[in-house]
Order: structure tokens, then sequence, then C-alpha cells
């Protein structure tokens, strides 16, 4: 048996001596602790130099200021989704430099909405280092913030109830490959047993299952429309078109890699023929009401491309359809692809089988003007009934949410 006296290997004359040194021992040990506690707050005035800079900042009024401090940059600009285009790109404005080296920008007065931004510093673009707010766009990364008071509240976290958004993983025999989907489900579907209809939403060249959850802002749009009694409830399934991945950049097989615009067997065929593997897995997980009434599909830029393809190649299975800024351009494999044949024909039976609605929308300044007012040509000469939707703007998330907001409580009525 090891004697008292040997313990923490100092030789103690008595048990007293000991219980002093034990104390003095735990003393040390909070000390330690007390010291460490603070360190996260020392370490963060340490990273940032004191007090942070808050940018953007929203004002009342909806006019919103921006800050960025670089004392040695010689010129300082902010290019937003709100300025006016000149030509592709958006106009810059420059920002003020204050004395602390902080350079900062009022806007106007903003229309309610959710807006993108960057700063350009001595013609280098890059992001807002006080705006933790990042949305990825193809491979780009832009800083966003939402201005209220209107449509910008469709976009907002409110207090009501919420829906669910999953990643889900499904089988695709015709990929060959299992695959990831974005699911929303609507408040209280996982408390009920009921049945609900289907939107399948797909995205536009560069995006993927990522793009209509994070930049279209589904879900905020949907709560906020049901919990406004102007949406049926429904569960809205957004896939990834880019048949050769299993995920988004990042989130699948390939790990991290530089996004592509454009990846191979985008516009194919593969993506139409293949959707079917799509809708067996949502129909098979969730409960879903299975009939032609119960079904819509829609898509921007791209996947208005696909949802007119899809629904024409299934004529009888989608009793909505909502083509935004669609991509409505052929290429070679219109010569070689199944799904591409007997366009006319396919809108035919579509057009017979009955439609409750063929919605289409594009911006004035769209490049894709003349390709849509060509397809309505089309459809005029068929007899098929559409609504058009004609927007100022152009080929933007700004319309495509918009569209989105106008399209949702169409459905299912």
């Amino acid at each position: 048996m090891i004697s008292i006296r040997y313990v923490y290997g100092i030789n103690y004359k008595n048990f007293k001596e000991l219980k002093r040194f034990k104390m003095k021992i735990h003393f040390i040990f909070l000390t330690i602790l007390l010291a460490i506690s603070n360190m996260p707050i020392l370490a963060q005035e340490a990273i940032f130099g004191g007090p942070g800079i808050v940018s953007p900042e929203v004002k009342e009024n909806n006019t919103v200021i921006f800050r960025v401090k670089a004392p040695n940059a010689k010129e300082v600009q902010v290019s937003g989704e709100w300025m006016p285009l000149n030509g592709r790109d958006r106009e810059n404005r420059n920002m003020i430099k204050e004395e602390d080296g902080t350079w900062t920008y009022t806007t106007e007065v903003l229309q309610p909405d959710l807006y993108g931004y960057s700063f350009i510093i001595d013609g280098f673009k890059t992001t807002d280092p006080n705006n933790p707010f990042l949305i990825r766009d193809a491979s780009w990364v832009i800083n966003v913030f939402i201005v209220g008071n209107g449509q910008g509240d469709l976009y907002k976290v409110n207090n009501i109830p919420h829906g669910t958004v999953a990643r889900r993983w499904y089988n695709s025999p015709g990929n060959n490959k299992t695959r990831r989907i974005t699911i929303y489900t609507p408040p209280g579907y996982e408390d009920d047993n009921k049945e609900y209809p289907v939107l399948y939403l797909l995205h536009g060249i560069g995006g993927d299952e990522e793009a209509w959850i994070n930049l279209g802002r589904t879900a905020q749009i949907m709560d906020n429309l049901i919990a406004q009694g102007k949406s049926k409830p429904m569960i809205i399934v957004m896939p990834n078109g880019n048949v050769s991945q299993d995920a988004a950049p990042g989130e699948g097989s390939k790990g991290y890699y530089k996004p592509e615009f454009m990846v191979p067997n985008t516009m194919d065929g593969t993506y139409e023929s293949t959707f079917t593997d799509i809708m067996k897995f949502v129909e098979n997980k969730y409960r879903i009401k299975a009939t032609k009434e119960n079904r819509a599909i829609a898509g921007l830029s791209m996947g208005g491309f696909h949802s007119m393809h899809i629904s024409r190649y299934y004529p009888n299975i989608f009793n909505y359809v909502g083509l935004f800024s669609p991509a409505i351009i052929e290429n070679d494999s219109f010569k070689t692809a199944k799904a591409y044949q007997n366009i006319n024909e396919n809108l035919k039976i579509q057009m017979n089988n009955g439609l409750k609605l063929y919605w289409i929308a594009i911006g004035k300044d769209d490049s894709l003007c003349k390709n849509v007012a060509d397809y309505r040509k089309k459809l005029d000469s068929l007899g098929m009934k559409y609504v058009y939707r004609e927007s100022d703007g152009g080929h933007s998330w700004k319309n495509w949410r918009d569209y989105l907001t106008e399209f949702l409580p169409l459905l299912f009525q």
C-alpha cells in the first residue's frame, strides 16, 4: 500500500500539508480555466482590431450603407444587383474614403427584394469581409442582404410555421448512379397523414440541387405564402439537372472542385429520358397525390427548357407547366436524342390531354426574348392556350423569384 507521505511524489510530513498543497493545485487549475474562458474575446479583438464594422446596414427608409476598411487602397467600388446594366456587366459605384481608412457608400432608396453585391478594391473583385452571408451561383460567390417592407418580406424567415428542407439520395438506374436531391415539405407534414400535390422545380445552367433553395429562397417563399393563405401546401422537389454529376460541387463523390458553367450531357436528352427515376423515388418515399391533377413542373432558363421537354415527352403526367425565362434552343442533340423528336406532335398530344395551366414568363431585356417569341408562335399555330407574363429586367434571380411567387398561388386550385 502506498503511503500518503509520497502522494504526488513529495514526502509530506502530515496530512494537513497534503490538503494545503491540493488546495493550491485546485486554485491554479481554476485560474487557468478562467484565463482560457476569456481567450475567445481577446482573440476576436486581436483578429478584428476592435469593434466590428457593420456592412451592409439596411436603414428603415430602405437605403443601405456599405463599409469596408482598406486604408491603403487607392480606389474602392461596390457593384450590386440594383445597379443598371452596362452591356453584360453592372455599373459600379465609387465609395468614399473616411479619415480612419474606412470606405463607405450609401445607396438610393431600394425596392424591397434580395440583393447580391461585391466590392472592387483597386481593380480586384472580392466579397465583403464584414458580411458572412454568401451564396454560390455557379462558380462564383456573392454577398447578399434583404430589403423588407414588401416583396423582400417573402424572402425572410418570419414568425410563422416552417416547412422542412431535406437533402436526400436516390437511385437513378437511367444514369447508373446514386444522386442527391433537395426536397421541401410544408409545415405539419411530419405530424399528419395527408397526401400532398408536388411541384418539380428545375434550375438553370450552372445551377444544381442547391440553386433554388439558396438563391431562389424557395422554402421562405413557400412558408410565407402558405401562412398568408395564398398558396396550397405542397411538396417541392428540386433535382440536379446535370446528369453527369451525382451532386452539387463539394457535396458529391468528386469532392471540392471548381464548378463549371455547363457540364457534359446537360441538354442532350438524358435528363428528360431519366426523369421518371426522380418521380419514382419521390412517390415511393413521400405522401404524394400521384395523379396528373396534382403534379406540376417548372424551371428557369435551362430548367425552363427541361420543363418544356419533360412535360411534352410525358404528355399526360403534368397538369401545370411553368417556363421562367426558358432557354428554348436547339442543338446537335435534336438530331439524335429521342426526347427531342416529334416536338409538334407531342405538344398536340399534351394539349389534347388537357392542361390546367401553361405559364410562360420572361424579362423585356432578356436575350432569350426572341426564342420565347418564336416558341409562342409555335404554340399559337397549334392552338395551344397559355398565359404569358412579360416583366421588366433580364435573365436574373430577381425575376425568377418573382415568377415563383406568382406561379405558386396558381397551382392545384
